[in-house]
């Protein structure tokens, strides 16, 4: 939702030669026939290719975006403050596709946009407290695909992440090729991320640095388990995501178990409407982190909201956060 961050233009020569945001392949305008695919570990068929797809959040919409599907959507939902787009491969679809709601999606602004299908995640538009679900829009005769780095798995009612988080977004761009069939692109964006991501890999120290993922709170910090995209930014970038033994995606700790696990850096998550300095701000003058060793030496290191949740910028974050992390473990 939030602020995206540079992208490098390479992105746009790793995939097909039409170049970014260019045509869908002609075998989805050919295929009449249903599509049946895994979602959240459920079969789902779709009988035909949609073409008036509605997205809610940042890092949904611009899985649309990167495989070309702007001719596909009629509109996305999230708030205004994407941030600078100029070196994002994909902003021209900013252009070419409505922006229906600065909050989220609601059943009304869905059909008023007379969507066919909605591409949302649990806590990212789809929320029991509203009725906005797969279920409530099935009886309005509307298909949805949900975003498999949240998809429930049962350990609660509603604890999320079923697989790794870069697996989910190559799980994605998998079944979104197939639903559109851009296969070829899909497949040449994960053989592209795969490539990038491995690099960083390569480089990483051998003595990794313990990473605390901050997104918000005072009285409890809002972190990242297992499940949450954050988790494996942090491991492919070269670090431990101290919290990764919780067995949850996006959730609350405790300030007690951040101080005993003694992270290395801290990483945070900017969106909304306190700012990365202002979270800065607080974790340095907080009184119970003043013996972590990231406070002690002020390593924090910020990614946008963007960067840390499903989106194809996963690999430009694990970049980044790569570099620093090698900083700090070098300053140790």
């Amino acid at each position: 939702m939030r602020k995206p961050v540079a992208l490098s233009a390479a992105l746009c020569l790793a995939v097909l030669a039409t170049g970014c945001g260019a045509h869908v392949e002609s075998s989805a305008d050919a295929r009449s026939t249903a599509v049946t695919l895994t979602n959240c570990g459920r079969k789902v068929t779709y009988d035909k290719v949609p073409e008036r797809v509605v997205t809610n959040d940042v890092g949904i919409t611009e899985l649309m975006f990167a495989l070309g599907l702007e001719n596909r959507m009629a509109g996305f939902a999230m708030p205004d403050d994407k941030g600078d787009l100029t070196d994002v491969p994909w902003k021209d679809g900013y252009d070419k596709v409505k922006w229906i709601s600065k909050d989220q999606l609601t059943k009304e602004n869905v059909l008023d946009a007379k969507g066919d299908l909605v591409f949302a995640g649990w806590n990212y538009g789809f929320r029991d407290d509203s009725g906005f679900t797969p279920e409530a829009l099935k009886k309005l005769g509307i298909p949805s695909y949900i975003l498999t780095e949240s998809c429930r798995n049962g350990r609660t009612k509603t604890s999320r992440g079923i697989m790794a988080p870069l697996d989910a977004l190559y799980a994605d761009l998998t079944n979104l090729g197939k639903l559109f069939g851009v296969e070829r692109r899909a497949a040449a964006l994960i053989a592209d991320f795969k490539k990038r991501i491995a690099a960083v890999q390569a480089e990483a120290p051998a003595d990794r640095p313990k990473v605390f993922l901050y997104d918000s709170g005072q009285d409890q910090p809002f972190t990242s388990g297992r499940w949450a995209t954050p988790d494996e930014i942090i491991a492919k970038a070269g670090g431990v995501n101290v919290m990764h033994d919780v067995d949850d995606s996006w959730t609350t700790v405790g300030w007690e178990s951040v101080v005993q696990r003694n992270p290395d850096a801290i990483v945070i998550c900017n969106y909304g409407d306190v700012s990365a300095e202002q979270k800065k701000k607080f974790l340095l003058s907080y009184a119970p982190l003043r013996n972590v060793s990231a406070v002690k030496h002020k390593r924090i290191f910020v990614l946008d909201y963007v960067d840390l949740v499903e989106s194809p910028r996963n690999p430009s974050a694990i970049a980044r956060l790569g570099a620093y992390l090698r900083t700090v473990a070098a300053q140790r």
